[in-house]
């Protein structure tokens, strides 16, 4: 796959992911949140095994690949949702923004730290710029930093969390396919959440008998596009151009989220919030490697 088609298919992603907000907001007004992210997740494991099935890829783990599923059903799936649960709930929608804005920045961190890779100034000055673009977009909407709780320990430990994922996903694509991984993952850390759930939210089953069923049209559109196909192809791709260089784009969440909240949820959008897109695209297009690459292209054809 060419870089070209790499990056349009990582925007598309964030698209529905970004959309994916509002309707994860949408379940969580309805039904528990541990509950039905517990069965979010279940549902997702089962549409990448059938899409597994279809392509002949499934296979059982090998000795030395259960540290890698075990390790990301904790840190990508128990963890970062839990955490994020949780967070959502003491914390403000401008502190958990800027929070997980750090993601990229995050991961490229532990990608220098644990792979000792080094990074150019173009791909730093990418993630300075995506920051600055997130900062800019989650401010513009709410106008103020709300002070600093444990919600936002909470939102941190979310985050700190996936980008760890992010860097296990990627090593262990040396021996297993990431999508593979990702159906494992999902699957045993859609029980393990289950389990808290049924701790933390007894009556979590009793709330989804109420659901409607533009409620269930919700669910499905986040469990099979966002989730599943979403995440398999995600992982996929950090397989293939490294965790540092896919998780820049996911500055592209913050701005598709605030669109799919005008749509979905009539929020409005107001044009600091084009101001910040800009910054964003910059990041991405610096700190993806893409800008490096060209260069490097037009360098090759002078010699």
């Amino acid at each position: 796959m060419s870089y070209f088609k790499t990056y349009m298919l990582l925007i598309g992603i964030m698209i529905i992911w970004g959309f994916n907000v509002s309707v994860i907001k949408i379940l969580v007004e309805h039904i528990q949140p541990v509950t039905i992210t517990s069965l979010r997740i279940f549902t997702a494991s089962l549409i990448v095994f059938l899409i597994l099935g279809m392509l002949g890829l499934i296979r059982l783990p090998k000795k030395s690949e259960l540290f890698y599923i075990f390790g990301g059903a904790l840190l990508s799936v128990v963890f970062h949702h839990y955490f994020l649960a949780e967070g959502l709930t003491k914390t403000s929608a401008t502190n958990t923004g800027l929070i997980l804005g750090m993601g990229p920045l995050l991961t490229a961190i532990f990608s220098m730290v644990i792979f000792r890779k080094k990074l150019t100034f173009i791909r730093v000055l990418g993630f300075i710029c995506g920051a600055l673009g997130v900062s800019v977009t989650v401010l513009a909407g709410s106008g103020s930093i709300h002070s600093i709780n444990l919600g936002d320990f909470d939102i941190l430990l979310s985050i700190l969390s996936q980008a760890l994922s992010f860097i296990l996903i990627y090593k262990a694509s040396k021996t297993m396919d990431p999508r593979l991984l990702t159906g494992y993952m999902m699957l045993i850390g859609s029980f393990i959440l289950f389990a808290i759930s049924l701790w933390k939210e007894p009556h979590g089953l009793a709330s989804i008998s109420s659901a409607s069923f533009s409620i269930w049209v919700a669910f499905f559109f986040s469990a099979i596009f966002a989730t599943g196909i979403g995440h398999m192809t995600y992982n996929y791709i950090i397989g293939k151009v490294g965790a540092a260089e896919s998780s820049i784009f996911l500055n592209f969440n913050t701005f598709f989220s605030l669109v799919g909240a005008a749509i979905l949820l009539n929020e409005a959008i107001v044009p600091a919030h084009f101001f910040g897109l800009i910054f964003i695209v910059s990041g991405v297009l610096l700190g993806s490697g893409a800008i490096e690459l060209l260069l490097l292209r037009r360098k090759n054809k002078a010699v």
